[in-house]
């Protein structure tokens, strides 16, 4: 283990771009349950009846009960050790971007500055009619779906089954990944496309992949060069430590 600490950590001293794709396992740590999971969000709010687009626009009140409950639990969440690491990884001039599948805002709080969040926010809200975006006011208790200003029906501003993912975080995404020597990828099954492509097609064009994961993923026997086991507030601040030297 120690020697694939230093491979990756040479990996990163040596390259001239590097990028780190996050998923829920970078989170559960700061007290966010992967949706997945046993017991995770998903059994009490299935997501065909509570995260489509169409669930959402037919009945808007009864689904904000979801984004109402997730509301409470990012307000008392708080960046873990991982993404502190990637964020002093940015600090040393050794990470380029972060492309995180996540809605907490949890890299950008820890510090980092390039985050593409390729599933939107959830600390913003989109109206559906007239696109205008806004912050969700955490001091406010909405017991309904909210409307705009011009009465269209507002749904927070991440991707929902059912919606495309914007064309800035794909092309950016893309971009970045084909541009890295190094990707690191974090607490990710590697089963949620199209984010899924994002370290193949970094691999495809010459990138050295660092998976930090608890257990080897569908990424582990194909395209990854060290895979790190652990969660990502152990193993991201070990590979910090080893790239300080």
């Amino acid at each position: 283990m120690v020697e694939r600490y230093a491979k990756a950590a040479e990996a990163i001293r040596n390259a001239a771009s590097v990028i780190a794709v996050t998923g829920a396992g970078a989170s559960v740590e700061s007290g966010i349950p992967d949706f997945r999971s046993p017991g995770g969000l998903w059994e009490r709010f299935p997501p065909e009846e509570y995260a489509t687009i169409e669930a959402y626009v037919s009945d808007p009140d009864r689904v904000w009960a979801l984004w109402r409950d997730l509301g409470k639990m990012f307000r008392e969440c708080t960046p873990n050790p991982g993404h502190h690491a990637l964020a002093e990884l940015e600090g040393l001039g050794c990470l380029r971007g972060v492309i995180t599948q996540n809605i907490d805002g949890l890299h950008q709080a820890a510090g980092n500055h390039h985050v593409v969040e390729y599933h939107g926010n959830a600390s913003r809200l989109v109206c559906l009619s007239c696109k205008r975006r806004m912050p969700l006011d955490t001091g406010r208790e909405y017991t309904h779906a909210p409307l705009c200003d011009c009465g269209g029906l507002m749904k927070p501003d991440v991707v929902l089954f059912g919606e495309v993912i914007p064309v800035y975080a794909q092309m950016e995404s893309q971009n970045l990944a084909r541009e890295a020597d190094v990707v690191i990828v974090v607490g990710t099954s590697a089963t949620v496309y199209p984010a899924a492509e994002i370290p193949a097609l970094a691999k495809r064009h010459g990138a050295y992949i660092i998976e930090c994961n608890l257990e080897p993923t569908d990424f582990t026997p194909y395209i990854t060069d060290a895979f790190l086991q652990g969660p990502a507030g152990k193993t991201l601040p070990y590979l910090l430590d080893t790239v300080r030297g």
